[in-house]
């Protein structure tokens, strides 16, 4: 049986993704896809088939490098094969909580903000943030996860966290 996102493995392969970048890709799709399903449940309109494109595909620039620029790589790489916007989107905004133009140009990177803005981008980067290699973590080790980050960025990936389960019904994270 076929999973959301299924036919978008070819690109990651012929691109020449690590099979272990693959996997990663999987899991983080597999989150995406139900915290998706969770938000249709609750009936907020989102397209499934979007999430799970861009949750496979997130990664794909890793097939050329595993910097900070990644996303960027896979922006361009996704836009050569004819991808549309939104998807092209999710994979360059997935990074973290996003990333402003001025925090970008501290990794060497053009000044280009690069913050989720559509649900998509949001629940692809959150459940990228959700996945260490190939393993979900909870919530308490994503928690920890965000002690590493300035108070300006862990205040983001907490909003786009706090945001996702509130539209579910869920109450907040960092409660």
């Amino acid at each position: 049986m076929c999973s959301p996102g299924d036919k978008y493995i070819p690109f990651l392969i012929k691109a020449g993704c690590d099979p272990e970048v693959i996997a990663h890709c999987l899991v983080v799709r597999d989150v995406a896809v139900q915290i998706t399903t969770d938000l249709l449940n609750a009936g907020i309109s989102i397209d499934l088939d979007l999430v799970a494109a861009g949750a496979v595909l997130h990664d794909i620039g890793r097939s050329q490098t595993h910097g900070m620029d990644h996303a960027d790589a896979g922006g361009i790489i996704c836009r050569n094969l004819g991808f549309d916007d939104k998807i092209c989107g999710i994979v360059e905004n997935h990074i973290g909580a996003g990333l402003s133009a001025e925090e970008r140009v501290t990794y060497g990177l053009l000044a280009v903000d690069r913050i989720p803005k559509t649900l998509e981008e949001k629940i692809v980067a959150h459940a990228d943030n959700m996945v260490k290699g190939k393993r979900e973590i909870n919530r308490q080790e994503f928690l920890a996860s965000l002690d590493k980050f300035p108070e300006e960025i862990r205040t983001r990936f907490l909003a786009i966290a706090d945001e996702l389960e509130m539209l579910k019904g869920e109450g907040k994270v960092g409660v």
